[in-house]
């Protein structure tokens, strides 16, 4: 059964600001096949980036897009009213039990106050699990 890790927008926009595969390192880090999920959130807001003024900022999100469509599971799982993108991640993680792809920091304090393991970059080179995995 392969592990499902819900992936936020910033940790999609990895492989295009570090050449980085992430997806071969999720597979490596679980040594077992991993189940990316994108929530409809995640990728509306890589969307309003793609759409941006900021040149570089807008082919990373481009490119986060493309492997969202090519490699990536698409949750349309709904926001509550009121309820921000890493809101809707939280309440997701919690519910499926499932670890995070995120380099959000304040994002990662709030997955790991509630127990949800965090994946991350770590010194640009390679990604590191904070948290256990059944």
């Amino acid at each position: 059964m392969p592990v499902r890790v819900i992936l936020d927008a910033n940790f999609l926009m990895i492989p295009a600001q570090f050449q980085i595969d992430i997806f071969q390192q999720l597979t490596n880090l679980f040594n077992k096949r991993v189940e990316m999920i994108v929530l409809a959130s995640t990728r509306n807001e890589l969307q309003k980036i793609a759409l941006g003024s900021h040149p570089k900022k807008k082919k990373q999100a481009e490119l986060a897009l493309k492997f969202v469509d090519g490699k990536c599971h698409l949750s349309k799982i709904k926001p509550k009213i009121g309820e921000t993108a890493d809101d809707l991640i939280l309440r997701v993680a919690k519910k499926w039990r499932c670890p995070v792809a995120t380099n959000d920091r304040n994002l990662r304090k709030k997955l790991r106050n509630i127990s949800v393991p965090v994946i991350y970059l770590r010194e640009k080179s390679h990604l590191a699990l904070n948290g256990w995995v059944e």
